[in-house]
């Protein structure tokens, strides 16, 4: 788990926009779409992947696979999460046997032709369609006209879509308007309210709420004393696992605002910014995939995510994309009233795997 903060909390230095700006992005998401391009490489580009990620592909599958199973128990909604790791190619790119025998072994993977080179506006709508399958609508163009081109021969797309609902659900009649300290100024924003036994903690300059899902997900709130936009430049790893250590079982009166969060981002620079940088270029090694030689020209992302008094719905997609390098009484209550802007975590209890990631700055 500690290898998945460190890559989670490094990329998103790189790839958020500036820190009062509300954003989102699933690591589980992009940890899968890498982690498929890593076992289709080898030499220096595979490594600089598994550099990026602080992980190889066999720990990765291990974290994302135990993931992609969510336990069961009562909820008042059964979980749903739904993952896709598929390889796109075009129908005469000769792909290595053995590598599509290592793919089996992802959660929800395939291996799908599209017509690429043929008629690249009819095999970007394929990708797009399957994508907004798998993620219920949430993400209905993954990929924007123009990003799939003649030269483009394959594509590593991981979609995921989650929607859990709370183990108690918050009382819609208790919701209601409450100040919101915005970076823009401070607004009125329907805002849940709860008083019940939560995970809780308070150290380091930030307060943590633990909210149980269904299926072994657990929201977590994370709130800073200071302005986020002081305090989340400064939170790394071993500081968020900490926080999370810290964690017990209190009584809380918590006011959370309902909210919904999108992000959308090329990662290029910023996985350049981690050190991978061969996977871009004419030097890039794909040869346990193909004989072919290839190169990464883009990887884009997009995110959703949806909190109300019932629990989460969020949708993620990345995809990779590939062309020929030859064509370029109780005590008192806790209160914990989250009032201004503060870090939002979804993630697989078990394992740690971060579904979500996001920054909100402005709740609607």
């Amino acid at each position: 788990m500690s290898e998945h903060l460190d890559f989670s909390l490094s990329l998103h230095r790189r790839l958020a926009p500036p820190v009062d700006t509300p954003f989102c992005w699933s690591p589980y998401s992009v940890a899968s779409a890498l982690g498929l391009a890593a076992t289709a490489t080898g030499g220096r580009t595979r490594d600089e992947l598994v550099t990026a990620l602080r992980d190889d592909p066999a720990g990765l599958l291990k974290l994302l696979g135990g993931a992609a199973e969510l336990s069961g128990g009562p909820s008042a909604e059964p979980p749903v999460l739904a993952v896709a790791n598929t390889l796109w190619a075009h129908a005469d790119l000769p792909v290595h046997q053995s590598y599509l025998a290592v793919l089996e072994d992802w959660p929800g993977s395939a291996v799908r032709n599209a017509p690429f080179r043929t008629a690249p506006e009819e095999a970007r709508q394929l990708i797009n369609a399957d994508v907004a399958e798998t993620t219920r609508e949430l993400i209905p163009e993954l990929l924007s006209p123009g990003s799939v081109v003649a030269d483009t021969v394959a594509a590593l797309v991981n979609a995921l879509y989650l929607k859990v609902s709370w183990r108690e659900a918050f009382d819609e009649k208790a919701t209601g308007r409450r100040p919101f300290h915005a970076p823009a100024g401070d607004r009125d924003v329907p805002t849940m309210h709860a008083t019940r036994r939560l995970g809780y903690a308070a150290a380091e300059g930030w307060q943590v709420v633990s909210l149980p899902a269904a299926g072994g997900v657990e929201a977590v709130v994370l709130l800073p004393d200071a302005d986020l936009a002081t305090a989340e430049p400064g939170l790394d790893a071993a500081q968020l696992r900490r926080l999370l250590a810290a964690v017990e079982q209190q009584r809380v009166e918590l006011f959370l605002p309902k909210f919904d969060v999108t992000g959308d981002a090329e990662l290029t620079r910023s996985l350049g910014a981690l050190g991978v940088q061969e996977l871009f270029t004419p030097d890039a090694d794909f040869s346990p995939l193909t004989d072919q030689p290839l190169r990464v020209s883009t990887v884009v992302h997009q995110a959703v995510l949806e909190v109300d008094e019932s629990g989460l719905e969020g949708a993620a997609a990345t995809a990779v994309m590939m062309r020929l390098t030859a064509i370029v009484r109780e005590p008192e209550p806790i209160r914990v009233e989250v009032d201004r802007p503060f870090l939002f975590l979804v993630r697989h209890q078990a394992t740690g795997a971060l579904y979500f990631l996001a920054r909100v700055t402005d709740p609607s």
